[in-house]
């Protein structure tokens, strides 16, 4: 029997991640690279350091976001525990802790999905841009799926005789990554989660990917174990400190 190939690491998914959901401009200062987010929340917000940093580091980044608008917020990765006790000591909170997930698109691609179900499509149609607005995923966010490069996709499916849910995908050196997913608080635990990783299965393998990954907090108590039951292997985590209120 043939085994499939290895998975991705973390750290080469959060890459394909900001390649497939960018931040308006990215800078290095000092240790730091720096993230300008314009609205498009905290993946493309963030800051993270390129070397261990010390306490001396940190007004500088501090600033650099200040700048632009930002509350200073980072991203922590496997292995810098060191930068997360600095941050904690300087009154940073926790957030937003992570699952990364992926699998062979191969793997996603014997489901079926119905005739008239499922579309990918770019630009979006307007009942995507609704059901996104649903979900409080506006202009920010919007703006961030237009500058991602192609290849990418909208993923629009229905349940019976109305709109289901919607995600965003694209691809970068081979992997495709989802973002984005929303599906109405009606129309949930029907299937449409499940066809929208179906249909951006067979959309990734068509544009020349050969794994599918996302990223989901850890909070999401009904898509992580929804993602599992699919076959998405667990490869990582990461999460956030954002400075809390008052300092």
């Amino acid at each position: 029997m043939t085994r499939p190939p290895p998975l991705p690491d973390a750290e080469r998914l959060i890459e394909v991640c900001e390649a497939t959901w960018p931040p308006a401009g990215r800078r290095h200062l000092g240790a730091w690279t720096i993230r300008d987010g314009q609205g498009g929340g905290q993946r493309v917000s963030a800051a993270t350091e390129d070397w261990p940093v010390t306490e001396a580091d940190l007004p500088a980044a501090e600033a650099a976001m200040r700048a632009l608008g930002q509350v200073p917020l980072f991203r922590i990765r496997a292995g810098e525990d060191k930068l997360d006790a600095l941050l904690a000591r300087h009154g940073y909170d926790l957030r937003d802790p992570v699952n990364i997930y992926a699998m062979p698109v191969a793997d996603l691609l014997g489901g079926e999905i119905p005739p008239g179900t499922a579309y990918a499509m770019w630009p979006p149609l307007e009942l995507a841009l609704e059901i996104w607005a649903d979900g409080g995923i506006g202009e920010g966010r919007l703006a961030v799926m237009d500058r991602a490069p192609e290849p990418k996709a909208a993923i629009l499916v229905r349940i019976g005789d109305g709109p289901g849910g919607v995600g965003f995908v694209g691809i970068h050196d081979g992997i495709a990554m989802l973002h984005a997913i929303h599906v109405l608080p009606e129309q949930r635990r029907k299937g449409a989660a499940t066809l929208i990783l179906r249909k951006a299965a067979r959309w990734a393998a068509e544009n020349g990917a050969d794994v599918i990954s996302l990223i989901v907090t850890q909070g999401n108590h009904a898509a992580n174990p929804l993602y599992v039951s699919l076959g998405m292997r667990l490869v990582g985590h990461y999460h956030y400190r954002r400075l809390a209120e008052g300092n």
